[in-house]
């Protein structure tokens, strides 16, 4: 049989292993075939099938995430590229760069609305809604050029997902195979360079400062050695929940993700620390209760998007640039200048200490689940986790992250994505484990990716919390509803026999001491295993911050 002349498909599978991908997420269709045909006769990138879209979009975000590289998600077009859109929403708010490559209908029939398989007036806008940019490949000679800019822009800072639409009749065309491959470098700019006028500026407002912090976000995930430097000058540290780890939060100079949201006491202590630079993060309504969190009132805001300055807390002094780079300027020039308060270590670690105890205290029953759940798991694997009770309360804030790219959640706070996204990450962790922590209603959103997991042995625990409903939700409506709980109560199925059936070992956990034991059993089971966690045996879980009272006016409890 004569082989198959080269054709834009060919392409797309060749450029994805020229630019470093080695894994793909997606599902195999109609509009998609040409370009998998490529990928699957190549085989230099694995290919993971998911069981919808949906998954496989958040699949490519939590890789990108774990691994800090490019994630990538092929869909069909139509109903399969709108299936792809919450991963993409996520992607967009976490930051994550992803290249969502999906098919088109025929370019004769593109935007006519004839009814052809699949075709959806209007895909490119519903598209570009939601990714970072939008693009259709409108003839082959073009497709390498789309590709490249595409592939690019993902990985340019501010990163983001990137979507392409490829025709079927072009994905078809041959072309000769273009030489450029060989050589091919992405145009990704360098790191943003500060102004060293800014730098200036910043550094003496710091210099003047006797208990200054830094606010840690996604932006900084690689810089962590930068800001160690300025740790080592003095400086405390905390975290937005998207920047977990950059500083192992075992060092006892950093609160990790306990930044004042739910913590009464860390609200307090700001009032005491004179200078805060953020760096890389947005200081996220979500996290900051709607901007009414109290941060010092000097607050110097790093970001290589000049968008950053005053978007949500007013800037003493800005600096647009590279997290690490302004970051290692401003340690060059405070070094020897800036006198810390003798007192501060000493303030920070009982504020630490303390602010940590009261939070454990509002857990009830639960509040020995954290460091339980911390001690069972080695210091490497991947904590990822969905929007469910356990991550809204202690999981954001004070079960430990040890690595910038150790720990994921939806930074949209959606219902849902907690399985695909603990895949994702597995196969990004390789032999490391991952565990993700889902609740029993986001987890029927997509409990068909468990056999995508068994399928490719990820190295993968799922933990459902089953509290058998909404639990979130109930706890909102229970503080802002006057009590009045609807729509909220699931019948779910019974979670061993799905693990069988689902060919997977399967473990129950029914009281906090037995927690360490069995995650510790998981860890040492090869492949993807089910823990469920029985919430009705051990407890009711008790409202979690803010509607527990623990809001921004609530004073500390001792």
């Amino acid at each position: 049989m004569a082989e198959s002349p080269y054709n834009v498909g060919d392409l797309v599978a060749e450029f994805l292993a020229r630019i470093g991908v080695t894994t793909c997420f997606g599902i195999v269709s109609v509009h998609n075939i040409p370009m998998l045909d490529g990928i699957g006769r190549r085989n230099a990138i694995r290919y993971i099938m998911a069981r919808g879209e949906m998954g496989a979009g958040h699949m490519a975000d939590a890789y990108a995430r774990a691994s800090g590289h490019l994630g990538v998600v092929f869909s069909s077009t139509g109903p399969g590229a709108a299936n792809t859109v919450p991963g993409l929403v996520e992607a967009r708010f976490a930051g994550s760069p992803v290249l969502h490559i999906t098919g088109q209908t025929a370019t004769k029939y593109i935007d006519r609305d004839m009814g052809t398989v699949h075709d959806v007036p209007g895909q490119t806008a519903m598209l570009a809604a939601v990714s970072k940019s939008a693009f259709r490949i409108r003839s082959a000679a073009e497709a390498l050029g789309v590709l490249t800019r595409a592939a690019a822009l993902a990985l340019t800072p501010p990163m983001g997902p990137v979507s392409i639409e490829i025709p079927i009749d072009i994905q078809r065309t041959a072309i000769p195979r273009p030489a450029e491959l060989d050589r091919l470098v992405l145009p990704v700019p360098p790191a943003l360079p500060p102004d060293p006028a800014a730098l200036d500026e910043a550094a003496a407002i710091l210099a003047a400062a006797r208990r200054p912090m830094l606010w840690l976000g996604n932006g900084a995930k690689g810089a962590g050695a930068e800001a160690m430097r300025l740790m080592e000058l003095g400086f405390g540290a905390v975290s937005s929940w998207n920047g977990r780890g950059i500083v192992p939060e075992d060092h006892p100079m950093t609160l990790g993700g306990m930044h004042g949201n739910g913590s009464p006491r860390v609200q307090e202590f700001y009032g005491t620390v004179d200078a805060m630079l953020v760096v890389g993060s947005r200081l996220r309504g979500h996290e900051t209760m709607d901007f009414s969190l109290q941060l010092p009132k000097t607050l110097i805001h790093a970001d290589t998007d000049p968008r950053a300055n005053g978007r949500t807390y007013p800037s003493t002094a800005f600096i647009c640039g590279d997290a690490a780079l302004v970051m290692a300027g401003l340690a060059e020039r405070l070094a020897g200048r800036i006198a810390i308060d003798p007192g501060f270590a000493a303030d920070f670690a009982e504020m630490r200490r303390r602010a940590t105890a009261d939070y454990r205290d509002t857990l009830g029953p639960y509040a020995e689940f954290p460091a339980a759940l911390r001690g069972a798991l080695p210091r490497d694997a991947l904590f990822v986790r969905d929007v469910t009770l356990s991550n809204s309360s202690w999981g954001n804030r004070i079960f430990p992250v040890y690595g910038p790219r150790d720990a994921v959640h939806p930074v949209s706070a959606a219902i849902g994505p907690g399985l695909p996204l603990g895949i994702g990450a597995a196969m990004a962790g390789g032999s490391r484990k991952t565990i993700a922590m889902v609740g029993d209603g986001g987890f029927a959103l997509n409990q068909t990716e468990l056999w995508t997991a068994v399928q490719e042995r990820a190295e993968l625990i799922v933990m459902v919390m089953n509290d058998r409903g909404y639990g979130v939700i109930k706890h909102i409506q229970g503080a802002l509803q006057d009590g009045r709980m609807f729509f909220g109560d699931l019948q779910g199925p019974d979670f061993q026999a799905l693990a069988a059936v689902a060919g997977l070992p399967g473990f129950k956990v029914s009281s906090i001491g037995e927690l360490a034991g069995v995650v510790e059993r998981a860890v040492a089971t090869p492949g993807p295993s089910l823990i469920e966690v029985d919430m009705a045996a051990i407890g009711a879980f008790p409202p979690y911050a803010p509607y527990n009272g623990m809001g921004i006016y609530a004073r500390p409890s001792r």
